[in-house]
C-alpha cells in the first residue's frame, strides 16, 4: 500500500501542471537574457534580443502563467521581485515588438494611448499593462520608494537597467545598489554649489519618497556625495525618451 502511494505521488508530481511552488525564484532564464544582451552601462541589444527572442517569451510565458493565489502564497520578498523582473521584462519584450523604434513614446498612438497603456502585459493570467504593475500594485501595494531605481522604461533618462535580475535573498541591498548607481550619474543627478539637481523621476514620484521625511533626506542616503543637513535647492534635469540601445 505504501509502495502504490509513492508511486501515485510520483505520477502525479510529473503530470501536474507547474505551480508557484515549483516557480523558479532564481529568474535564471531572464538572468540568461539580461547578461547576453544588457551591457554594464545599461545599454541593450535590442537588434540581437529581436533576432533571439525565445529565452525571453519563454519567461514571460511562465511567469504569466503564475495564479494569483500562488503569487500571494510566496514570501514579500518573492513576489516583488517578480514584478520588477516582470515588469523589466514586458518593457523588453514591447521594445523588440516594435522594433526598430526611437523611443518606447513612439509605442501605442491613437488608438491605445501610451505605452504603458498598451496590454501587453501577462500577469495571473490575463492581459493588463505596465502601469498596472506600476501604479496599482507595486506603488499602493508594496510602498517601496526604491523600485524606481529598478523598474526600466528602456529610455535613457531612466535609472540604467541592471543586467542582473532581482531575487528575493538579497532584494534589499540590490534596491541600495540601483540606487546608488542612479544617483551617481551625473547627468542625471549632481551637486552644484548650493543646488541639488535631480531627475524628474524625484520629482513625478515626489509623494513615494516623502513619506518618511525630505526628499533630500530620502536622496542623501544614495549621493555619492555627503549632502545631508546641507541646506539646498532642489531643481531637476530633463529626461532623455531616446531608447537605451547599444
Amino acid at each position: 500500500m505504501k509502495t502504490s502511494l509513492t508511486l501515485f505521488c510520483v505520477i502525479l508530481a510529473l503530470f501536474s501542471p507547474i505551480t508557484g511552488w515549483a516557480f523558479d525564484h532564481s529568474h535564471a532564464q531572464f538572468e540568461g537574457v539580461l547578461k547576453k544582451y544588457v551591457d554594464d552601462k545599461g545599454m541593450v541589444n535590442y537588434a540581437a534580443l529581436k533576432k533571439n527572442r525565445a529565452d525571453l517569451d519563454a519567461y514571460l510565458k511562465t511567469t504569466g502563467a503564475i495564479s494569483e493565489s500562488e503569487f500571494k502564497a510566496w514570501t514579500h520578498d518573492q513576489r516583488l521581485a517578480f514584478l520588477i523582473n516582470v515588469y523589466n521584462a514586458e518593457t523588453l519584450q514591447l521594445i523588440i515588438d516594435h522594433y526598430p523604434v526611437k523611443s518606447i513614446k513612439k509605442i501605442g498612438g491613437f488608438f491605445f494611448g501610451q505605452p504603458w497603456d498598451v496590454e501587453c502585459v501577462t500577469l495571473f493570467g490575463k492581459k493588463t499593462t505596465l502601469n498596472h504593475i506600476e501604479h496599482d500594485i507595486l506603488r499602493p501595494k508594496y510602498k517601496e520608494p526604491r523600485v524606481h531605481f529598478v523598474i526600466v522604461c528602456a529610455a535613457m533618462g531612466c535609472p540604467p537597467l541592471s543586467n542582473q535580475v532581482f531575487v528575493a535573498e538579497s532584494l534589499d541591498q540590490q534596491l541600495d545598489t540601483r540606487g546608488q548607481v542612479f544617483l551617481a550619474q551625473k547627468n542625471k543627478n549632481k551637486l552644484d554649489g548650493s543646488t541639488l539637481y535631480l531627475s524628474p523621476i524625484f520629482s513625478w514620484f515626489a509623494e513615494d519618497f516623502t513619506k518618511n521625511g525630505s526628499l533630500q533626506d530620502f536622496v542623501a542616503k544614495f549621493f555619492p556625495t555627503d549632502i545631508k543637513g546641507k541646506k539646498l535647492k532642489i531643481k531637476y534635469t530633463s529626461y532623455d525618451w531616446s531608447l537605451n540601445k547599444q
